[in-house]
């Protein structure tokens, strides 16, 4: 019997180390890569009152909404679009270096305008269906453009009430393209020209496909993070994370000793189920705070650990044996755990609803790794401990961490129902 439990426990033990090794590397890897950690553009928009819109929370929203189709058509790496405050945006660019040229792509308000020779406004960009870049007979890059229904029916008007005339099509007040109509133009479709190269087309194409944002919006701040200052961010995140594990296990090790070895290996699985729930699960883009947070979280899991095993001592200490110990201890901790848990959860959940950026980011992985926490510590551990005692390596309460030399009489730590050499 108690062969069996040896070798189930060593098989556990070596399955999660083994898992830990495999899959650590394509975990950690699935995680997005925030500004801070692979360099490149952050940008600080602000939306503003004019005589043709206000920026008003729901005006913000789909100016947003709009510079995110913009990014995301643009095919940029993990970019983070988020609102600040009332009528800020702030916008991530992973990985761009050229702050002046993602301003160009995306920082137009993008009205475009169908103007006869009188400069009266016919059509806008609402009548709009697609855009799409392409090369023209004769390799001139051209915006081809479908209308919707009704677009395509005052298109139409407005070209066979003006053959021999000139049409502007204006994107922002400036002139794209100033063409003669020769014949009305019906069947809803029609071409841009004017564009030095196949990328400025595209990028038109994008900016018209995404449509005109509904107020103006000022830059406040442009900053570009090198990919040095990332990569030294990164490492530094590494070194720090793997020199918090280390110095957990140690300590763990050195105060607890096999139950400290329990904590630990459920600490590894802890670093894998987090990494899958921040990577898989939510998706999320790893930055400094949101580093932070995990390794704030593991000084919670450790905490619960720590909980669990001194009130374990104490059960010992009390004459039970040590598996009725051990479970009495779990139970005993678990509110206490709980409680401390939920308080930290209500709490990071406050700061992702009300924060932004760097808090938000923060709050979600120490939320998230909280949770995590109280998984691996209630099951995880309580499994783990109980294998152990099964094995009966040694249940001596000085291997668990009781503060009294091995050497010194069991009976000290006997069941007091087994004191004075007979049963009571």
């Amino acid at each position: 019997m108690r062969g069996k439990a040896i070798v189930k426990f060593l098989v556990v033990i070596a399955a999660i180390i083994g898992c830990f090794a495999y899959f650590i590397e394509p975990l950690a890897g699935s995680l997005k890569q925030g500004l801070d950690l692979q360099g490149g553009t952050h940008i600080v928009l602000e939306a503003e009152d004019t005589e043709h819109g206000t920026a008003d929370s729901d005006a913000v929203e789909r100016a947003k909404q709009i510079l995110e189709r913009r990014i995301n058509e643009m095919g940029l790496s993990e970019p983070i679009v988020q609102r600040e405050g009332a009528k800020r945006i702030i916008i991530e660019l992973p990985g761009v270096k050229d702050p002046d040229e993602a301003m160009k792509r995306i920082g137009k308000t993008a009205v475009l305008e169908f103007k006869n020779e009188k400069g009266e406004t016919v059509m806008t960009g609402d009548d709009l269906k697609d855009a799409k870049e392409e090369m023209g007979q004769n390799k001139q890059p051209l915006v081809a453009i479908e209308l919707s229904d009704e677009g395509a029916k005052k298109f139409a008007d407005l070209t066979s009430k003006n053959i021999g005339r000139h049409i502007a099509i204006t994107l922002d007040g400036d002139v794209l393209t100033n063409p003669v109509v020769q014949q009305a133009i019906t069947g809803g479709k029609a071409t841009i020209s004017g564009s030095q190269s196949l990328e400025e087309a595209k990028d038109l194409a994008i900016l018209l496909r995404s449509g005109a944002l509904p107020v103006k919006i000022n830059v406040l701040e442009v900053r570009t993070v090198g990919p040095s200052l990332g990569q030294d961010s990164k490492d530094k995140s590494v070194v720090a994370f793997g020199a918090g594990i280390a110095m957990i296990m140690v300590f763990l090790l050195v105060l607890y000793r096999l139950s400290g070895f329990v904590a630990n290996v459920a600490l590894l699985v802890y670093v894998m189920l987090l990494l899958l729930v921040l990577g898989k699960g939510f998706n999320a883009t790893m930055t400094l705070p949101g580093i932070a947070g995990i390794i704030l979280s593991m000084g919670v899991a450790v905490d619960a650990n720590i909980l669990i095993f001194e009130r374990f001592k104490e059960e010992v200490f009390s004459g039970k044996s040590m598996r009725v110990a051990m479970e009495a201890g779990f139970k005993r901790a678990l509110s206490t755990i709980t409680d401390a848990n939920v308080s930290v959860i209500i709490t990071a959940g406050i700061l992702t609803l009300l924060g932004s950026g760097p808090v938000k980011g923060f709050a979600i992985s120490l939320g998230l790794g909280v949770v995590v926490s109280m998984f691996t510590a209630i099951t995880v551990s309580h499994f783990l401990l109980r294998l152990l005692i099964d094995c009966n390596f040694t249940n001596h309460p000085f291997w668990f961490g009781a503060n009294i030399s091995p050497s010194k009489s069991a009976d000290v730590f006997a069941p007091k129902s087994l004191k004075g050499g007979k049963r009571k």
